[in-house]
Order: C-alpha cells, then sequence, then structure tokens
C-alpha cells in the first residue's frame, strides 16, 4: 500500500506530495518540527508535543496552520493511514510560501506538512549492551530550545558520528560542558551518584522523552539534579545515557573511546540506567494500556 502524507489540507500519495519552491522553510529554514514516537498503534505524549510545537511556532512568530483538535486528527489519521503500528509521525509547519526576502512577509498562510512511517525501536543489543557516542564543538545558533528545521550544525556532528562508527555525538559548548546530542538528550551518573542531566534554557532543547523521565523519576523517589556538566565530568561519570522520542533510554558505555564507569564493570550499563529503563518502560505501558486508535473521520479521498 501507498504511504499517505498530509500537505496544506491534502492526502496525498507520498511520492506526490510536495511544497512551492519559494516556501520559507526551503528557502530560509523558517519552520519548526516535531518527532512523536507510535508504539503498538498508539501515540505518545501527542499533548507535550503539541505543547512544544505551540511553544515553537509562537518563538518564530509563526501563526498555528490549525487549531489544536484538527491538527491532532491529522497526526492520527497519518498513523491509521499508513499503517503504522512501531514508528514516528513527523510534523513540519513553515511560515509558507513568499517571494524570497528575509524580512517576515505579510499575510502568509502557515504551510504545514506531516507523514508517518514505520520505525523499528532500538535494537535488543543497544538496549542490552549500550551505545557509544564522541564530543564535538557545539556550532549551533543561540536558541536550541526552539525546534527548528536548520538543523545543519546537527547533522554535522551526527555525520562525525557516524564516521566514527558511533551512535550519537554529544555537542560541547565554549565553557566544556555538554549541552546535548545531536538529537538526544545527555545524562550522566556523577561521583556522588547524582543522577544529572543539563538544566533547560537557550543551549539545548527540552525533550519531551526528557521530561518523562523526570517526571517518572519523581514518582519513583529518584533525585535528578538539573545543572551543566563537562566533558571531563563525563569521562569520570559511574554511568550514562541519552534519551529521545526515537531511543526512548539508552546506556552510553563509551564517551571519545573511554569506557564509562570504573574497575570491571567499566563499559557496561549500570544499575542506575536499569532502574530508569524499568520506569519508563512502565511510563509506556501503561499509556498502550487503552484502546488501540481507529481513524477520527471517515476516511477522504486521496488526491
Amino acid at each position: 500500500m501507498s504511504r499517505i502524507t498530509y500537505v496544506n489540507g491534502r492526502y496525498l500519495r507520498h511520492r506526490q506530495a510536495g511544497v512551492h519552491v519559494e516556501d520559507r522553510g526551503y528557502q530560509f529554514a523558517d519552520g519548526v518540527y516535531e518527532v512523536i514516537a507510535v508504539r503498538e498503534g498508539r501515540i505518545l505524549d501527542l499533548e507535550p508535543h503539541l505543547d512544544r510545537l505551540d511553544r515553537s511556532l509562537k518563538s518564530l512568530q509563526i501563526a498555528a496552520p490549525m487549531a489544536r483538535r484538527p491538527l491532532e486528527v491529522v497526526v492520527r489519521e497519518m498513523v491509521c493511514r499508513n499503517h503504522v503500528k512501531t514508528g514516528i509521525v513527523y510534523m513540519q509547519v513553515t511560515r509558507g510560501v513568499a517571494r524570497r526576502a528575509h524580512a517576515f512577509p505579510k499575510d502568509t498562510k502557515p504551510a504545514v506538512v506531516v507523514t508517518a512511517r514505520s520505525l523499528a525501536p532500538p535494537s535488543e543489543a543497544a538496549v542490552r549492551d549500550g551505545v557509544k557516542v564522541i564530543s564535538v564543538p557545539d556550532i549551533r545558533w543561540g536558541r536550541c530550545d526552539i525546534k527548528s528545521i536548520a538543523l545543519l550544525p546537527n547533522v554535522l556532528a551526527r555525520q562525525e558520528a557516524t564516521a566514527a562508527g558511533v551512535y550519537e555525538a554529544w555537542l560541547v559548548d565554549a565553557a566544556g560542558d555538554v549541552t546535548e546530542g545531536s538529537s538526544s538528550n545527555a545524562w550522566i551518573v556523577d561521583q556522588k551518584g547524582n543522577l544529572v542531566t543539563r538544566n533547560l534554557g537557550t543551549a539545548l532543547l527540552g525533550g519531551v522523552t526528557r521530561a518523562a523521565l523526570l517526571e517518572a523519576c519523581r514518582d519513583a523517589g529518584v533525585l535528578v539534579v538539573e545543572h551543566a556538566f563537562s566533558r571531563d565530568e563525563a569521562l569520570a561519570a559511574r554511568e550514562a545515557m541519552v534519551t529521545s522520542t526515537t531511543a526512548f533510554v539508552l546506556p552510553v558505555v563509551a564517551i571519545d573511546g573511554q569506557k564509562v564507569g570504573q574497575g570491571k564493570d567499566a563499559g557496561r550499563p549500570g544499575p542506575v540506567y536499569a532502574r530508569i529503563r524499568r520506569l519508563y518502560e512502565a511510563r509506556v505501558a501503561a499509556a498502550l494500556a487503552g484502546t488501540p486508535m481507529r481513524p477520527l473521520q471517515k476516511p477522504a479521498k486521496v488526491a
């Protein structure tokens, strides 16, 4: 069955979907996006993703393309029409189509594209044995809290990681502190046993999975300290982890070729990760306990 894509009010066959050459997303990366996980045919954390989309749009002074309820319908329709059981929904909103000029155009209608596709979860080996990361300089702009489609620095960082044969690149700022990964949030367990992740601000994106994990930790009485940590502190950490929409939470077992941890357990996932993983899996299981999704509207004819 052909994939279906939603573009500006129309459900189109994926191979026929497109936007205008003067869409400002194409010309200026003038837009924002969200990636939402789908598990067992159900959308996870839809509301916080849409809340973050609203914040990003307001930060760039882009009007919402539609009201919240119709957008939820589109997202759910895309999952159902594409028969996604495990995968992602990708949603992108740009300022719209206008003659190329740097200043904001007047009376431009925002453009919205929504896709959905199947995507395998992290491998059992990654969950069980962990992943490796490298550190690279953080060369991004100063408003990383906005989920902008201007991702070239992230792409370059991830390409460095791919070329090095590792899972992720951790971005390090001018002060020597880790901000986040190219597409994930970074965590460590420090020498005192504290679970640490960088505090929110303009230097990093407030991950939805990060927020969910913080909530799960609070509910379970697990203390998380939110403050900056350096690359050197990460290298000396007892444990390290990454979180993201597509990976949930994975243990990091090596940073820049150096094993995480000390002694015989160095380079292995640790007990804090194991507990955090169980907490998050329990949270996901609770979210999946409801009735499987069905289309919310009568299927329209595909153009």
